[in-house]
């Protein structure tokens, strides 16, 4: 794989060379590509060095070979460490004054940003407003760790650590389609991703259930997951639908996105477009319960309390009778009957209790649900919802083996469960 690595300048840039050397000794082909600044933190010499290539930061060296167009188009993935405030600025506003941003205005494959800066510039409105765009156009960008900073300074902000970033990087291109000798995959090249020709459907994010036009029953879910297994999935070469749940980030370029709300929707969407996939994974958060009845005007409270001075309070509250709602994976299973296909894929997040551990309770809903892979994560406060790291235990049905991912980034989780789809796909 050909990767272009840029180092912008920051003091993590020496972090940079330890991730050129996880993607070397796993024999990837690397070209550095610093800022001039980044130069200033770690010098041209050990990038040579370490890349086995020369260095080179403005647009005129070897200005025969084209390289501020030739690298971007011939690369399979770009990835930015440190990227700075100003990089993140420059890349969003489609700046090309030197030869790394003019490598990621040309670039066609995954591009990865990973941002190190103090926590004030990483929280500024400018910075939030330009990863937002960034993010919107398909580039990944990772949120950073939060720990020290340079001098006594501690908060988020902090790159993440190479082995991270790698994996990230991973999770992204493992299995991408491969490119023409020329550089960016052309007319008649052959699409040879690990999931080329399979119809993929992803559920992601959390159901809302609406109690009155301004309420819900909801959970914490942000369908970072699921869009991370979409983003692999169609990285892998597969023709991917994201339904999402109330799903508020932006989805990989290339994967269609269907918008639902309810657990009803939800049901009604997966059903309808399942039928044909090759593979269903139903990692949206579903609310068990919907409210029986829905209030067509705001419920209020009582104004007893503020009718007159020393009246006594009321201090009643309206009961909200729930009902069931259906059990969408179960569904999708039974409605497959006999045959082989789609597999399907459940994520149970669980927490332990008196009944049980979470393996357990995971164990018994993979028998329960019969589905062919089910995904376990421990949730809860600070666990799994809305974080861009996660662990889990993958359980397939017939087979007493664990197969541990994480704790790491969700792109990686996701390319291990792809990793555990596509032997399924190969052994049908």
């Amino acid at each position: 794989m050909k990767v272009v690595l840029g180092v912008s300048g920051g003091i993590a840039a020496y972090k940079a060379a330890l991730l050129l050397r996880l993607f070397t000794e796993d024999g990837h082909d690397v070209t550095v590509v610093p800022t001039a600044a980044a130069l200033e933190f770690v010098g041209a010499p050990t990038w040579a060095a370490l890349s086995g290539k020369p260095v080179a930061t403005d647009v005129w060296s070897a200005v025969h070979e084209v390289p501020h167009v030739r690298l971007g188009k011939g690369a399979d993935l770009v990835v930015v460490a440190p990227a700075t405030a100003d990089l993140l600025a420059r890349a969003a506003h489609g700046l090309a004054d030197d030869l790394l941003t003019n490598t990621l205005l040309t670039a066609r494959c995954p591009v990865v940003l990973a941002p190190a800066m103090h926590t004030e510039m990483w929280q500024h409105p400018a910075t939030v407003a330009n990863v937002e765009t960034l993010r919107s156009r398909g580039v990944h960008v990772v949120d950073p760790a939060s720990g020290r900073l340079t001098g006594a300074d501690t908060g988020p902000g902090r790159l993440l650590e190479p082995e991270e970033i790698y994996a990230v990087c991973r999770g992204l291109t493992s299995g991408a389609p491969a490119r023409s000798p020329g550089g960016s995959a052309g007319e008649g090249d052959a699409v040879e991703g690990a999931l080329a020709g399979r119809r993929v459907v992803v559920s992601a994010g959390g159901t809302r259930e609406p109690l009155d036009p301004v309420r819900f029953l909801g959970n914490r879910s942000s369908g970072k997951q699921g869009l991370a297994l979409a983003a692999v999935a169609a990285a892998r070469g597969a023709e991917v639908t994201l339904v999402a749940a109330n799903v508020a980030l932006p989805a990989a370029p290339g994967v269609k996105v269907v918008s639902v709300e309810t657990a009803l929707e939800l049901q009604d969407a997966m059903t309808s477009i399942a039928s044909d996939a090759d593979v269903v994974v139903m990692s949206a958060a579903v609310a068990d319960f919907r409210p029986k009845h829905y209030a067509d005007a705001k419920i209020k409270k009582s104004h007893a309390d503020s009718a007159a001075p020393g009246a006594e309070a009321d201090e009643s509250a309206p009961t909200i009778e729930l009902v069931r709602n259906p059990d969408i994976l179960a569904g999708l299973v039974r409605s497959r009957g006999e045959g082989t296909t789609p597999v399907i894929v459940g994520f149970a997040a669980e927490t332990g209790d008196a009944h049980g551990s979470v393996m357990d309770h995971g164990r018994d809903k993979l028998a329960r649900k019969g589905c062919d892979v089910l995904v376990v994560n421990e949730v809860g406060t600070d666990l799994a919802f809305g974080r861009d790291d996660n662990l889990v235990h993958i359980l397939r049905q017939g087979d007493d083996r664990v197969v541990e991912a994480g704790p790491a980034p969700k792109e990686a989780i996701s390319a291990t469960v792809w990793d555990v789809i596509q032997d399924l796909l190969t052994d049908s």
